[in-house]
């Protein structure tokens, strides 16, 4: 999905980049890949390697699959149901569901016995900045995803809230367009908090789509007191920003700890 076009400038150039990663595979190696993308799906018929497919929408001959609440390894349509994403997973979102399965796909290519591979995904919680949840402070959940630095990965933070969302957006500009990311809100955001270089171009894209419940801040403290102040008992604050952390923050990970310090320092 779209990232990094200042850099790479266009998609197709990004898409080569990505592709690259495989050009010295043989079909000795496997490459794990995600059938509901059009890229990597398309990828997969010309790719050196042997791909190995995982689908989060799509029933696979070969390949791993969510169905319903299970994810379903099948093999020429001998299926195994693997795990139940709700009892056997520490993780929300459908985005880590595709990414326990990709998880699973490369650790059996590796000759890693099923056993052992759904042991350690039993015991896995969420990595630091990926819509971690930090504290509930005043009957408000806070979740740090600094870690989404892109819209893509954002939309896959606002689709792993279930509450009235007060979301932080905006930072450093890599020439990303929103339109996707705000129609993601679909009723879920409360009010969308913009801060950094960004915050005048999504503001202008948030209002052009029909979502107008926007606040700014000049600063980050501004912008967290401003966000405490703005939920209320039964609701979520979201850190999610859909841009990277640079002209603000020296990296994403700082973004993210003092999102968490300002939340554990709230009255309970």
């Amino acid at each position: 999905t779209p990232d990094h076009l200042n850099r790479h400038h266009t998609m197709e150039a990004y898409v080569a980049a990505k592709e690259a990663v495989a050009s010295h595979q043989t079909k000795n190696d496997i490459c794990v890949l995600n059938y509901d993308n059009d890229y990597t799906r398309d990828f997969a018929g010309r790719c050196p390697a042997t791909p190995v497919l995982f689908s989060s929408h799509h029933e696979l001959k070969n390949g791993y699959f969510l169905r319903g609440d299970k994810i379903i390894k099948s093999v020429n349509g001998e299926e195994t149901e693997l795990m139940d994403i709700h009892k056997d997973m520490n993780l929300v979102g459908l985005c880590n569901v595709e990414n326990v399965m990709a998880a699973i796909a490369i650790a059996e290519g590796m000759q890693v016995p099923m056993e052992t591979i759904l042991t350690v995904i039993r015991g896995f919680h969420a990595v630091e900045h990926r819509i971690e949840f930090v504290a509930t402070k005043g009957g408000v959940d806070y979740y740090n995803d600094s870690k989404g630095t892109n819209p893509d990965a954002a939309i896959q933070g606002i689709k792993a809230m279930s509450k009235p969302t007060v979301l932080i957006g905006g930072g450093y500009d890599k020439q990303s367009e929103y339109d996707e990311w705000i129609d993601s809100f679909d009723g879920k955001v409360k009010c969308l908090v913009l801060i950094g270089q960004t915050r005048e171009k999504i503001a202008e894209c948030a209002r052009k789509h029909g979502f107008d419940k926007i606040r700014f801040a000049d600063t980050y403290e501004e912008c967290l007191k401003l966000c405490t102040e703005l939920a209320q008992p039964g609701e979520a604050v979201l850190l999610s920003p859909a841009c990277a952390s640079w002209g603000m923050f020296p990296n994403y990970e700082v973004r993210g700890q003092l999102f968490k310090e300002y939340v554990h320092g709230l009255a309970e």
